[in-house]
């Protein structure tokens, strides 16, 4: 029964490890129940609505992971995929969150024929290993300047445009955040976010900072104002065109990445380096964005946390089960979720972004068109408020400058699409 549901080995696994590994998975990566929610609701979002949006997605995602794919992957709306869709699009672009949604789902229904034609693969192959790691390097920068400000690190000045904070009761618990995480990870303690962000409201209500939750039970709330409220027509225009774009490609790279490095993990690769059932596990991916979409949360990709779980010996959907069920638990305890202020989830975002941040020592940076790229990419981010634009400049920078050094073979075909669509991006955002 469990081998046909889950693909689970009773000669090499048991049902009690892979209870005990999806648990693990789950704490790692449950801090996005706090987070998202708290991200979507700076674009106008229901909060409350968004948690259980979050919950929704998480757990169907996760469900095809487990019963269609059969590997111990979990999946949730993507942590930089959810900072694009309210700071740089509805905030930075001033469309309506609405309208916006309907870009997330324009984006999974092309992922989705992209996957099924064989494309997306090829697609990944053909951006340079320098913009592929300054991606996630740039959103996690992008990250962390949200988080700081949250925290009220960073603040607004007329002078300078921003400058440092003064003594604060979220600047003090935020900073007291980012320690604790800290230390609990270089004590490679599982769940150090969660631990993290509970901590930081505990001592919030301890101090009577903020009112405790009257209630730690209750019924989920209702999704009905972010569910199926998307604006697909409104999202079919010239102008957002980059966005779906953005949209793809960070979801591309996020994805991709994190399905490879987890299936080495879980020993889930060929002896000539292919990857067991990436088709699917990119199918799911397209799906659980669309499926998203329509309950009202940002894109949903897979996550890097899974490693944890697999770690722990889970190698079956069985894990990925256990997960989508405490997702769907979780949603019982949204007082609780609810009750945790934006200087609690400061931290989690800061910590996020270093993660991101970490493998900026591998970009490769021999050639001008590599430094030059990555440099404006990595620091537009932030800068500019907007994912799309460093995606955009690091694009056009490098196939420009490629073909100017005469090193025209190395720019692949799909390479001049995208530059020309970045061209275009640029132009429309100017003018």
């Amino acid at each position: 029964m469990l081998t046909k549901l889950f693909g689970f080995n009773p000669d090499s696994q048991t049902v009690g490890k892979e209870v005990a590994a999806g648990v693990t998975t789950f704490l790692t990566m449950s801090y996005i129940l706090f987070v998202n929610p708290m991200i979507l609701s700076d674009a106008g979002m229901d909060f409350n609505a968004v948690i259980t949006a979050t919950a929704l997605a998480a757990c169907f995602g996760t469900l095809l992971m487990a019963f269609w794919v059969k590997v111990p992957l979990a999946m949730a709306p993507g942590m930089g995929l959810n900072a694009f869709f309210a700071y740089s699009l509805v905030i930075g672009e001033g469309i309506s969150w609405e309208t916006a949604m309907g870009v997330v789902f324009i984006s999974g229904a092309v992922f989705l024929f992209l996957t099924w034609v064989g494309i997306r693969e090829k697609i990944v192959s053909a951006i340079p290993i320098s913009l592929r790691l300054s991606i996630p390097a740039g959103i996690g920068l992008f990250i962390t300047f949200i988080g700081f400000q949250n925290m009220e690190l960073i603040v607004r000045d007329d002078a300078t445009m921003i400058a440092l904070g003064k003594i604060s009761t979220p600047l003090v618990l935020g900073l007291l955040g980012i320690l604790i995480i800290t230390i609990l990870e270089v004590k490679k303690i599982r769940g150090s976010i969660l631990i993290g962000i509970l901590a930081v409201t505990l001592t919030a209500i301890l101090f009577g900072l903020i009112s405790p939750p009257v209630t730690y039970f209750s019924a989920p709330p209702s999704p009905a104002p972010v569910a199926f409220q998307l604006d697909i027509l409104s999202a079919l225009r010239w102008g957002l065109l980059g966005a779906i774009f953005s949209f793809m490609f960070v979801d591309l790279f996020d994805s991709v990445g994190t399905l490879v490095a987890c299936s080495y993990e879980a020993g889930l690769v060929e002896k000539d380096g292919t990857v067991k059932k990436i088709d699917k596990m990119l199918g799911a991916d397209a799906i659980a964005t669309l499926f998203g979409s329509l309950a009202g949360t940002s894109t949903t990709t897979t996550y890097i946390e899974s490693a944890s779980g697999i770690e722990e010996g889970g190698r079956s959907g069985l894990t990925a089960f256990t997960v989508a069920v405490l997702f769907l638990v979780a949603l019982f305890f949204t007082p609780v979720i609810a009750s945790v202020p934006a200087y609690a989830t400061a931290p989690a975002l800061v910590i996020v972004g270093m993660f991101m941040f970490r493998n900026i020592n591998k970009i490769p940076m021999k050639g001008w068109p590599d430094i030059v790229a990555s440099f404006l990419t990595i620091l537009l981010m932030p800068l500019t408020y907007s994912i799309s634009m460093g995606l955009t400049f690091g694009f056009l920078f490098w196939t420009l400058l490629t073909a100017i050094a005469g090193n025209i073979k190395a720019i692949h075909p799909v390479m001049w699409i995208v530059a020309a669509l970045s061209a275009i991006n640029l132009w429309v955002t100017l003018t």
